[in-house]
């Protein structure tokens, strides 16, 4: 991944499939994280609670979305839920790694 690759729309998701018998959701949440790394113009770090997503504009984290759903409803779940939280910046460009680096910045300060 590009560390300077100009951003505009950071997102945060999360997607689980609804009504299995297991509490483990590993396999499914892999094949909605296949489905997604074929997406054009996205970056996307896994994190243990979701996926971190930047793109150049809104679409490719909206295709993102719906391929990751697609991926679960294939597998043969019948009920997906998600989360989707967009940081759509238009005043200038930032990635995700801006966004942690602020924060360490000002962690300094304290």
């Amino acid at each position: 991944m590009s560390s300077r690759k100009s951003c505009k729309a950071i997102a945060f998701f999360t997607i689980a499939p609804v009504g299995i018998k297991s509490t483990s959701i590993g396999s499914y949440v892999a094949a909605a994280i296949a489905a997604i790394d074929e997406v054009k113009g996205l970056n996307y770090e896994i994190t243990p609670m979701g996926t971190v997503m930047e793109a150049n504009s809104l679409e490719p984290i909206l295709e993102a979305v719906k391929v990751a759903h697609e991926a679960m409803v294939a597998k043969g779940i019948l009920r997906v839920e998600s989360t989707l939280i967009i940081d759509d910046r238009r005043d200038k460009p930032r990635t995700m790694k801006d966004k942690v680096n602020a924060v360490k910045k000002y962690m300094k300060q304290l």
